[in-house]
Parts: structure tokens; sequence; C-alpha cells
């Protein structure tokens, strides 16, 4: 390359316009790179079980039931933390859940669920808020610890076989259909119409 060819562009790059777009398009990317971390850093602190528990509302009403649940503790020490059942894995989803638990955060805010009687007048319609969400993605955090295509029926109680090997096998139910309190207590559902236990 001639001499004049390399004083051309070593020019043309170090030009003041040039020099400042450079400037800031790295000082874009590090700032990206940084915002990304953190937001992805925050992101998945609240996917944490002591984030879910960090307020009373939830430590001493729904963390309460579950520890008396065999998703808390069972023969195989496999243990189910509110994150596993309430927030998709998939990025995707993930945030789309993000986003609508910003209610249960201004719940908080305002006080609305602040003490257990509060918390009782309003637990059927959170549960069944979240027993609506799960029937619509097909009970996916279910899914995620259990395979319906690796499960043996033969291992299981004849109702329970029936009902997998029918109404789940074709579609018809998901998950939470049949397993609503599973891992809560079901609310006072006396009263209400169109909801059986």
């Amino acid at each position: 390359m001639s001499e004049n060819k390399k004083g051309g562009m070593w020019s043309a790059l170090t030009s003041p316009a040039k020099a400042a777009l450079g400037v800031l398009l790295l000082g874009g990317f590090i700032a990206g790179v940084i915002f990304w971390g953190g937001f992805n850093t925050a992101l998945e602190k609240t996917n944490e079980e002591e984030f879910c528990i960090s307020c009373h509302e939830m430590r001493d009403n729904v963390y309460m039931e579950l520890k008396e649940t065999i998703h808390y503790t069972n023969r195989s020490g496999v243990r189910a933390t509110c994150p596993d059942c309430h927030v998709p894995r998939e990025w995707v989803y993930k945030i789309i859940r993000k986003i609508q638990a910003s209610k249960e955060v201004w719940g908080k805010i305002t006080g609305k669920i602040d003490t257990r009687e509060k918390f009782e007048a309003h637990r059927f319609e959170m549960a069944a808020r979240e027993w609506a969400r799960m029937k619509a993605n097909d009970s996916r955090e279910c899914r995620n610890c259990h395979d319906f295509e690796s499960m043996d029926y033969s291992e299981q109680g004849k109702r329970a076989f029936n009902e997998h090997e029918t109404a789940l096998a074709s579609g018809e139910k998901t998950c939470i259909d049949c397993h609503k309190g599973i891992a809560h207590q079901l609310p006072d559902m006396s009263g209400v119409e169109g909801w059986d236990n």
C-alpha cells in the first residue's frame, strides 16, 4: 500500500467527526453491556426464593403453607421453590410474567394484602388469576419438573392413571385443572359459581 493511501485512510479515521462517532459507538456498546448485565442480574435476583419471601405477606401466608407440602419436603429431597412454580424458565415468558407480577408489587405497596385477614379476603381472586394463567399456558411451570411423556402409569393409582391417560393425554385438561391446592391452601370457594374443587 502506498504511503499516500495509508495516510489518507488514517486521516479519514481520525477526523474529529469520525472519532466522535467511534467514541459514541464504543461508549454506547459499553453502556449497553453494563445495562444488560445489571438488568439480567436484577431479574435473576427476583427469581430467588429469598426475594419471594422477603415480604411478610408471602412469608407468613403461602410460604408457610408450602412448607407443609410434598413440594417442600419429600423422600427424593427435591424441593420446588416459589419461582419454580410461578416463573417460566424461557426468557420471553419470564419477562411477561414479571410484568404481570407488577400487580402483586402494587398490592404490597398499597397494603391490599398486608394482614392475614386481607390476604384471606383476596385469596380466591389471587388463586383464580394464577389458575387461569397456568391453564392458559398448559401448566408450563409444572412441566419443568413433571415430564408427562416419562410418567410410568403403572406406578400410579387407578384414578390418577385414568385421568392422566385420558384427559391429560388428550389435551382436554392440564395439570392445574386437577391439582389446585397442591402447594397452597385452597381459598374459600363456597358460593362461587363455576368453580369446583
